[in-house]
């Protein structure tokens, strides 16, 4: 990640530098009106448990996403993307990465069903 782009807080995604923050870039820290609203919210329980799943999977094994909520909870578009904020988080941490068949892929970017594995 280069000078020009740093992560949102909240959900992990890539903030690009724009002009118009040229003299607040410092303080940029969420990347929509969205992630501001709900930057209360604490994802630090979906990091710890990403984090002992993976290391009870053993190194070089992934999980997906789903596996870290309870099977009522598997459907809810909501909770489902709060684990995956608490991934992009840790893959920006650097204790993460993410992957679509095998292949890293930027968080900010992927489409589709991902899998996370500890940072090699």
């Amino acid at each position: 990640m280069s000078l020009d782009e740093k992560p949102c807080v909240v959900c992990g995604r890539t903030i690009t530098w724009r002009k118009a923050w040229e003299k607040n870039w410092n303080e940029i820290k969420y990347c929509s009106d969205q992630c501001r609203k709900s930057r209360s919210k604490d994802l630090s329980g979906f990091e710890n448990q990403i984090l002992d799943l993976l290391k009870k999977r053993g190194r070089g094994l992934t999980i997906c996403p789903s596996e870290i909520l309870p099977m009522e909870e598997k459907k809810d578009k909501q909770k489902m993307e709060e684990v995956r904020q608490a991934a992009r988080r840790l893959v920006h941490k650097g204790q993460l990465e993410m992957t679509q068949k095998g292949q890293i892929v930027d968080p900010s970017e992927f489409k589709g069903a991902i899998r996370l594995r500890l940072k090699s």
